[in-house]
């Protein structure tokens, strides 16, 4: 539909004299990278006939827009507008390169709107800066090499998010890169529609046996390569076993889609991550090429890859959550691993996550989505409740075959359980698994959620936490002897005194991972002690005996995995007041078990939690699927996401009360608030002196998930109004917001 177009000054003149407009499609429609919420629509330039050939949809341009120039980007060539008053003149090609395709140009619209944020906001998430000397360099063809390893750690970030170092561009190609005629299925179901059940069939899947050696292992696996095959959109929950070399899975799964001509883009949550798959994606495509796009890439690498994928020279693209909007064409595949990690939410506006996003251009697109992991989160159960998507699922006799031994601290059956020390930190039952594991050879995990010394402390008298006295933030020990320290400004506290009680003397309230390797030091001497987390991540380590102490998600993998795995202050983790705390902890146990020998090999895992707890249970019998069930009956319930929609709208106390009074709550909606924000450890009996007068605060919309676009549609109205009327103050909006308690 064509817009109004925006207040422009007088048509420039060139030396060579007046601008004359294009005889064919004159007129070009625009999207201009302002961030203002009522300016969020399309705007019609004129096209000079020296312009014509190099305008192009999709090139970037740079128009006059309110006496400025801005850039945007040109979406279509039209032969007239609808304006009836003076267009203005495009003021410049940026480039001849189209790097917006018209996919990822409605994508990204439909993102702005599924989270209520702008198109401009979200295109600048999906197009990477312009990069003259990577642009020119592509135009020849990419030189291959082979994969490098990346840093366990990004480098520092520039203001567009990449790092500053620039490894190699990872493209793989063969001398002849076989191909496969495309397999048209008219059968495939509109965008939207539920897709086709897969069930375990006699199909005969293509030559290439090494892609269903490893699915042949869940009833559903094969059944799916072959819908992948047949380019019927299929869509799948992938509950992958213990021990799962699940890179060599989804790049199997890959390989598929790239055989019939198609393209597929994978999602993972870390480097770490990405380079594992990076390896399994190069010996299982036979020749095909591929490459990985991340975030901590250079300014000219990453703008190189983009091109390179935006060309049609690569069609299989796996990389993190930056990776999500890629150009890749003929999408046959889209699939995301543990889409529960945080990682894959993206933390600028408009906030959208991985997993949703790539559920959209499923839908959009046709293609087959793979939604994978050892856990499940409840949005993945909801989405086989409504039969969105089918289960890939291991049967119990393979489950029983690759799952280690797993246990609570406390159980009866478990070592020590009459013992004092049976809810000690340090089990007898985790100290028998780590020395058997130890004596026959291998390395021990042993996973602690928090990193540091002693990250958080209290008073020894009345238990309060230790607070800063300037700025009120908490207070912690570093390794060796010294005074407590604020985490927030880095003030020493050398006469600590607790402002409720006045008692001078502090205690632990948290034991981070270095006091933890520290103590298992003690208690196995003569044995090395390796840790992994915070800013020294190991990816791999050493067959040999080791005891690893790492915080989720930093777990080095060992080839032929642990002999036993710790699950230290798993209590701890389970009562944080977070929405998804059993789901999250859940996950971070099953990530690090699924690293630990069979139970036939003498494989062990001791949780360090009351085994009586639901989420202790689930674990044991490894039963993420009855866990996801159970969390999304109880969000269902409670009217919780992911069974309702949810939005939240916070910022200064004036400007969400005059965001309130604007908003139109839908039908069925209900309004939640506003309530005053605490800052973080802040307590009660200790308010914190701040300089600005105005209180945060914070409001909750919910609506039934029919009502989602109504919900997202007034929110778009009221940031519209604030922006139109240059109302102070911040205010955020966010949907699905994960930070609800």
């Amino acid at each position: 539909m064509t817009t109004a177009p925006p207040a422009t000054r007088g048509t420039r003149r060139s030396a060579a004299g007046a601008r004359q407009p294009a005889v064919e499609l004159p007129v070009a429609r625009v999207a201009v990278e302002v961030s203002l919420a009522h300016l969020d629509r399309p705007f019609d330039y004129l096209v000079d006939e020296r312009d014509s050939a190099a305008a192009r949809p999709g090139v970037r341009v740079r128009v006059r827009f309110a006496g400025r120039l801005v850039g945007g980007y040109l979406l279509a060539r039209l032969t007239q507008s609808e304006h009836q008053g003076r267009l203005g003149y495009l003021e410049r090609i940026v480039s001849p390169e189209p790097v917006l395709t018209a996919e990822v140009a409605d994508l990204a619209r439909a993102v702005a709107d599924r989270y209520a944020g702008t198109l401009a906001d979200v295109l600048r998430l999906a197009v990477p800066p312009r990069h003259a000397k990577a642009e020119a360099s592509l135009a020849e063809p990419p030189v291959p090499s082979v994969p490098s390893v990346p840093s366990a750690q990004p480098g520092p970030s520039d203001a567009d998010g990449s790092s500053a170092t620039c490894p190699p561009i990872r493209l793989h190609f063969a001398a002849a890169p076989s191909t496969v005629a495309p397999v048209v299925d008219p059968a495939s179901p509109p965008p939207g529609e539920h897709p086709p059940a897969f069930e375990p069939a006699a199909q005969s899947l293509p030559p290439a046996a090494a892609a269903t050696q490893g699915w042949a292992r869940y009833p559903a696996g094969p059944a799916f390569l072959a819908a992948v095959r047949d380019r019927r959109p299929a869509r799948a929950v992938w509950q992958a076993l213990p021990g799962e070399d699940w890179p060599a899975r989804l790049a199997d799964t890959a390989a598929v889609a790239a055989r019939t001509g198609r393209g597929a883009l994978i999602i993972v949550p870390d480097a770490r991550d990405l380079h594992r798959l990076d390896v399994a994606l190069a010996a299982a495509l036979d020749g095909h090429p591929h490459l990985t796009l991340a975030a901590d890439l250079g300014p000219a690498e990453r703008y190189r890859r983009f091109l390179a994928v935006r060309r049609g020279d690569v069609r299989v693209v796996a990389g993190t959550r930056a990776a999500v909007f890629a150009p890749v064409a003929d999408l046959g595949l889209v699939a995301v691993f543990d889409d529960g990690d945080d990682l894959l939410a993206e933390p600028r506006a408009p906030y959208p996550h991985a997993r949703e996003v790539l559920m959209m251009r499923s839908a959009a697109g046709s293609c087959a989505l793979l939604v994978g992991g050892f856990a499940r989160t409840a949005e993945a159960q909801l989405m086989l409740d409504t039969g969105w998507a089918h289960p890939i699922t291991p049967d119990r006799t393979g489950l029983r075959a690759s799952a280690p031994r797993i246990e609570a601290a406390g159980d009866d059956y478990a070592t020590g359980a009459t013992s004092a020390a049976a809810h000690a930190r340090l089990s007898p039952a985790a100290f028998a698994a780590a020395r058997s594991a130890l004596d026959a050879g291998a390395p021990v995990l042993v996973q602690v959620p928090r990193s540091g010394y002693l990250p958080t402390v209290a008073c020894a008298r009345c238990r309060r936490q230790a607070l800063c006295r300037r700025c009120h933030g908490p207070l912690a020990l570093t390794a060796g002897a010294g005074p407590p320290s604020c985490r927030w400004c880095g003030v020493v506290e050398a006469h600590f005194r607790c402002a409720a009680c006045g008692f001078g003397s502090i205690r632990a309230m948290a034991v981070g991972s270095a006091r933890t390797a520290e103590e298992f030091g003690r208690a196995f001497p003569g044995v090395s002690v390796l840790s992994s987390g915070g800013s020294k991540v190991r990816a791999t380590i050493p067959p040999r005996p080791a005891l690893v102490v790492a915080t989720p998600g930093a777990e080095p993998v060992v080839a032929g995995g642990y002999g036993a795995a710790l699950l230290l202050d798993g209590s701890a983790m389970l009562a944080r007041p977070d929405l998804r705390a059993a789901e999250e902890t859940l996950r971070r146990w099953m990530a690090a078990a699924a690293l630990v020998r069979p139970a036939g090999d003498g494989g062990r895992v001791v949780i360090g939690a009351d085994g009586s707890l639901p989420t202790v249970q689930a674990m044991v019998r490894w039963d993420p699927g009855g866990h996801a069930t159970r969390e999304l009956a109880a969000r269902r319930e409670l009217e919780f996401p992911p069974s309702v929609a949810m939005a939240s709208i916070e910022g200064d106390g004036p400007g969400v009360l005059a965001a309130l009074d604007i908003l139109a709550v839908p039908p069925d909606g209900e309004l939640l608030g506003p309530v005053e924000l605490e800052e973080p450890g802040q307590q009660p009996e200790q308010p914190v002196a701040t300089a600005d007068p105005e209180p945060r605060l914070r409001a909750l919309l919910r609506a039934p998930l029919a009502q989602r676009k109504a919900l997202c549609a007034a929110l778009q109205a009221v940031a519209a109004s604030r922006s139109a009327r240059k109302e102070p103050g911040s205010v955020r909006i966010r949907v699905d917001p994960s930070d609800l308690f």
